[in-house]
Formats: C-alpha cells, structure tokens, sequence
C-alpha cells in the first residue's frame, strides 16, 4: 500500500514541493487543481475508453479460447494433447520485445498497423499461454463423473461445457481476468510501437501531455498516474479474494 500511498502524496504538491526533494513530506497545501488539469489536458476520457476498449475485448477472447483449450487438453485423451500443451508453455517463455521486428512486418503487409487490432492480436497471442496452463491445471481436478453423469442426461460435448464445466471453474476465470487486466492496463512497448495516432493511444501515453521540452508539470503527472491506476486498483482489490483461490484451485486434487 505504501507505494499507492506515496503516489498520492506526490500528486497533491508542487513542482516546488517535488523538486526540493522532500519525498516523503506532506504538501503544504494540497494541490488538488493537479487532478483537474490532469484531467483535461491530458485527455483521461479518451485514453481511458482505448485502455477499456482494448482490454475487455482482449479479456473475452482470452477467456473463451483459453477456457475451450484447456477443456480439450486436460478432459480429453488424445494423441497430440501434450505437445499442445507444450507448445503453450513455450509460449510463455517468448519475450515480448523479441517479437515486435516481425509483428511490425506482419501488420504492415496486413494494413493493421495503426489501429486497436495492432494491440488487441498480440495482447491475446501473449496472454493464452498462461491463462491455458491455470485452466488446465484446475480442470484436470475436477472428477470424471461429472462428465458422465452430463452424458447419461444426453449433454454432448459443448453443453456439457458450456454448462458444468465452465461454472465450476469461475475461480480459475477470476484469477485469469485479473492477471490479463493489470497485464493490458499496464502495457506500454507494444502500444508504443504499433500506434501513433492520439485518438487510439492508451492510458500510458497520457503522462507526456505534461512534459515539454524544457519542463514538466510533475504533480499533474502524478495526478494521472492515480486516476490511471484507480480502475484496475478498484476492479483488484474488489476481487482480489478470487485470485488467491483460482491460483490454488486444483493444486489438491479430491
């Protein structure tokens, strides 16, 4: 809490206050005009609805591709499940910065380049991986005879998905959800190599509406950095009871 809580503090002064290196001082007087001018000067609205934009498409289709992988890997017998697997945990293993010559190459013959799919794409290519090896190891938990019983009733595979497999595993999503949205929240190389159009940039890219060439206003940035992190902070600490039992869910199995 104490980095949030300095955070703070530091927004509410001077560039005086700031620069005379009283870090952990209060302000003299609180500078809550900081949060008014970081508020239109740097466009908040419009870089919060690309960061909303770009993370709740990302989230879905993290989750439904995640999720009907998972089921496939750790539900089924077949011949190549584990290699599929394998090839996912790779996955999490590519540094993203090793990835953005080619993915420039490829969205530039693609004509994407400069657009929300630029980010939405790689955002999901780099957030399965993890999302299918979380999935997965809850899943191979859950006992057979849940299955069977959906067979006995006449469910085929997609209903006995859709409707036993996919509620049961709410904690596992939860936590999935989470890690995927501070992960896109916070992305800044990606957003910075594959936008450059102001209507379209993220949340991250408000911070240098207040620096100029030979100045910059430190308490209004500040003042953004706060109301930039206050969504995921409130979406975290709302649900933050579902990470910890997604993340052990399915560590014991019975």
């Amino acid at each position: 809490m104490y980095p949030l809580l300095w955070l703070l503090i530091y927004s509410l002064k001077t560039n005086e206050e700031i620069l005379s290196g009283s870090f952990f001082s209060l302000p003299h007087t609180p500078q809550w005009a900081n949060y008014q001018y970081a508020y239109e000067a740097g466009s908040y609205l419009r870089y919060l609805f690309n960061s909303f934009f770009v993370t709740a498409v990302t989230l879905v289709a993290v989750i439904i591709l995640s999720s009907m992988v998972a089921y496939a890997i750790s539900r089924f017998r077949w011949r190549f499940g584990q290699a599929i697997m394998l090839v996912f945990l790779v996955g999490i293993m590519i540094p993203l910065q090793a990835t953005l010559l080619p993915l420039m190459i490829i969205f530039k013959n693609l004509h994407i380049l400069n657009t929300h799919l630029a980010l939405i794409l790689p955002y999901i290519t780099f957030s399965t991986p993890i999302a299918v090896f979380i999935l997965s190891g809850f899943m191979k938990s859950l006992p057979h005879e849940l299955e069977e019983s959906a067979v006995m009733d006449g469910a085929g595979v997609f209903r006995t998905f859709l409707s036993i497999i996919l509620p049961i595993s709410r904690p596992p999503i939860m936590t999935v959800s989470i890690l995927t949205c501070i992960s896109i929240w916070n992305e800044y190389i990606l957003a910075a190599t594959f936008i450059s159009s102001e209507k379209l940039k993220t949340l991250p890219f408000g911070v240098y509406s207040f620096v100029s060439q030979y100045s910059a206003n430190y308490g209004a940035i500040g003042a953004f950095l706060v109301l930039g992190a206050l969504p995921i902070i409130i979406v975290y600490f709302a649900l933050s009871e579902k990470i910890s039992k997604g993340m052990v869910a399915g560590a014991v199995k019975g």
